[in-house]
């Protein structure tokens, strides 16, 4: 068992504490701590380590730059635990939170790389927002893997932040890349800690919205963001994403709605119907969609629906339904045509139409 707390001496209280959760990083590691080492942020920082149960050579690294960080005046506190099985990433945040002083919270994943400014400016961004999740861009590695994430990560809108909380790809700003105060981690949290297979992250930034945060990102590239086979997030299926992302739509979405159009008379429009409460489902007066053959159609029938008759939705062309819609159609994989659609209607995101793509 390795203590909480086994760090360098008391001194200054920490304005920042860098949050990792540590498990089998050893690829990693030298790469991400080097980074913390050359952040150029002037403040008092701290790293708070937690290894949940690592079974490869992750603490000796550790231990080793551990004497690099602390000669150079950043105190690092170490905890974790050695029982047979890991307790999963919430639970690691959370006893690396627990065991931090600093005034502010910047979470890192161990296979990442943090650019040396993104510290400083990301403290600067969260003291004018002390309500908000503050996100950065991000440099992807492999560079070629995952695009089209990618760019949505990097060039979503000011307001699209919060008006694209519903879609498939999770939070607005993405978990490696978060920083905010402890006040407000506090108020919000803390993290699930279900263990693997629950997204902890977006059940965190969900919350993080009910409670009235809000988010913004720093429009500059501070994290090198990893892909690999082996990371947390591949280990949550996308049927538990999608069960929380209809639960979080209809919580705090579709009560604004009298009424609305799903725009996407196929597979996925046709599963956000199935999956909806009764109630929300009589909402839904038509699926609108481009495609003839399935407008010719003229209506979807609810198989499996109690009632009788069974209902039987209207499939209109988009130009003949009313809004509001939410929209199931994947934006980029339409070469602009979707887009230039919904601004031949004049629509105004999140009032008019939301995302569930």
């Amino acid at each position: 068992m390795l203590r909480v707390g086994d760090g360098a001496a008391p001194g200054p209280k920490a304005v920042v504490s860098i949050i990792l959760p540590v498990h089998n990083a050893e690829k990693w590691l030298d790469e991400c701590l080097k980074s913390v080492l050359q952040q150029d942020f002037e403040g008092a920082m701290e790293l708070s380590i937690f290894d949940d149960a690592s079974k490869d050579k992750s603490m000796t690294i550790i231990e080793k730059w551990k004497v690099k960080l602390e000669g150079s005046g950043i105190p690092v506190v170490i905890g974790g635990h050695a029982s047979p099985s890991p307790r999963g990433v919430g639970y690691s945040k959370n006893q690396a939170v627990a065991q931090s002083s600093g005034t502010y919270l910047c979470f890192l994943d161990s296979d990442d790389v943090m650019l040396p400014q993104r510290v400083r400016l990301q403290h600067e961004a969260a003291v004018q927002h002390p309500k908000s999740i503050i996100g950065c861009q991000v440099q992807r590695d492999p560079p070629n893997s995952t695009k089209r994430y990618t760019r949505w990560i990097n060039q979503l809108a000011p307001d699209q932040l919060l008006t694209q909380v519903f879609t498939s790809n999770g939070p607005t700003v993405i978990m490696p890349t978060w920083f905010c105060s402890r006040t407000w981690f506090l108020h919000v949290g803390p993290f699930d800690e279900g263990g693997k297979g629950v997204p902890e992250d977006l059940l965190f930034f969900y919350e993080h919205l009910r409670k009235g945060g809000s988010v913004f990102r720093v429009d500059h590239s501070l994290l090198l963001y990893r892909y690999h086979l082996y990371a947390t997030t591949h280990s949550v299926l996308e049927t538990t994403i999608w069960t929380h992302r209809v639960h979080f739509l209809e919580e705090q979405a579709l009560p604004r709605w009298a009424s609305f159009t799903i725009w996407n008379a196929g597979k996925q429009g046709r599963r956000l119907y199935r999956s909806l409460t009764a109630a929300n489902q009589h909402k839904v007066v038509a699926f609108c969609d481009v495609d003839r053959n399935k407008i010719k159609k003229g209506f979807y029938c609810y198989e499996d629906a109690q009632e009788r008759p069974k209902p039987q939705i209207p499939i209109l062309h988009f130009r003949a339904a009313q809004p509001p819609f939410v929209i199931c159609v994947k934006l980029d994989l339409t070469g602009g045509a979707f887009e230039d659609n919904l601004k031949s209607l004049h629509l105004q995101e999140g009032r008019d139409f939301l995302h569930f793509s």
